[in-house]
């Protein structure tokens, strides 16, 4: 009971002269010892890298999940420690919705299966999507918030020690000052050397636990290097579904393109659809480009062709194009062996042949 009465005491003493040396520190009423330029250089360095550090994984969280409510809610149930519910992404439910919406026009029908593959593609993309998530979330920002709430927080801990060893060695150079008899000097320069040496020993533990930033620096940049690995996988996954899905369309807008001529039919007005930008992406007619279009190109005649998909011209020279129609078409010196010459009435420009399909 004597010793924790003792122990409080003491304990209360060296509070109240370390509130004593801060307080006539900041009035300007008592040096301060002053850490060395090296160490200082640290102590700002891990400050910088601890700033940086939240700010990039607040970001890139918020990359991954734009939505605050889901944020939170992930962040409750790793504070319970509980596991986060699987949720379905908007990728997921817009490929769902397509492929009902697909079902209940019909699989049979162009738009029905149209939608179909769209929907099966948006749900590739969601998975891919949670595939990312998930490589971004193990790989990347758990190793930022395990230095965060770990090492981040060992630097914090020791570098509060340092601070109140420095306050103890300030106070007890007070003391000597201020110490006027021969024994109560011999105390106080004992004191200071005693607070001295713990000083010393904790400003060394503090840098080298400072300099351990180095390394941190190395795995994070590791885990950087994980990251971008992720997003190019993910990035590419996409974008090959997106051209597959590409060319699975291209094989039957002339279908499409039927509706189109019988509003046009009835007066309405027309709604074209889309067409795919890139032509090689197109599905060729089986000996087409090898047999009618080599003879039309060498030949200086023309021929009729019918239009396979509707064309968007690019520029002034070339020529729109809807499908089914009958255009005349020849080959002009110097032209790029993909393109031909095509003319309905008074209209000229370039079309693509691969649009095209010749006629006897």
């Amino acid at each position: 009971m004597d010793f924790n009465v003792k122990r409080l005491a003491a304990d209360a003493g060296t509070f109240l002269s370390r509130a004593v040396q801060f307080t006539e520190e900041k009035l300007g009423q008592a040096e301060k010892t002053e850490l060395d330029a090296h160490l200082e250089n640290l102590l700002t360095r891990a400050e910088c890298t601890k700033h940086w550090t939240e700010k990039i994984m607040k970001q890139t969280e918020v990359l991954l999940q734009p939505n605050p409510n889901v944020r939170i809610e992930e962040f409750l149930y790793e504070k319970l420690e509980k596991k986060v519910p699987s949720r379905v992404n908007n990728h997921e439910l817009l490929g769902q919705s397509m492929i009902d919406s697909g079902n209940e026009f019909g699989p049979g029908t162009a738009y029905g299966n149209a939608l179909i593959k769209c929907g099966e593609t948006q749900k590739q993309i969601g998975a891919a999507e949670k595939e990312f998530i998930q490589s971004s979330a193990i790989n990347f920002l758990t190793p930022f918030r395990n230095f965060l709430e770990g090492d981040f927080k060992t630097i914090l801990k020791e570098r509060k020690l340092l601070q109140n060893k420095r306050l103890d060695l300030d106070a007890a150079k007070t003391r000597l000052k201020k110490a006027r008899a021969a024994d109560a000097r011999a105390v106080a320069e004992q004191d200071l050397k005693m607070t001295q040496s713990e000083f010393d020993r904790q400003a060394e533990i503090t840098r080298l636990l400072l300099e351990g930033i180095s390394s941190t620096h190395a795995h994070h940049l590791r885990c950087l290097n994980d990251f971008v690995e992720a997003q190019t996988t993910y990035y590419a996954q996409c974008y090959q579904y997106m051209v597959d899905l590409q060319k699975q369309l291209g094989s039957f807008p002339s279908t499409f393109s039927s509706n189109n001529n019988q509003s046009l039919a009835s007066g309405g007005a027309s709604i074209s659809v889309p067409t795919i930008p890139v032509s090689a992406s197109l599905p060729a007619a089986p000996g087409r480009a090898s047999s009618g279009f080599s003879e039309l190109r060498s030949s200086s005649g023309s021929r009729k062709a019918r239009v396979l998909y509707d064309y968007d011209a690019a520029g002034s020279s070339e020529l729109s194009l809807l499908a089914d129609e009958v255009i005349m078409v020849s080959s002009v010196p110097g032209m790029d062996s993909d393109w031909l010459m095509g003319e309905r009435g008074n209209q000229k420009g370039k079309v693509p042949i691969t649009y095209l399909e010749l006629l006897n």
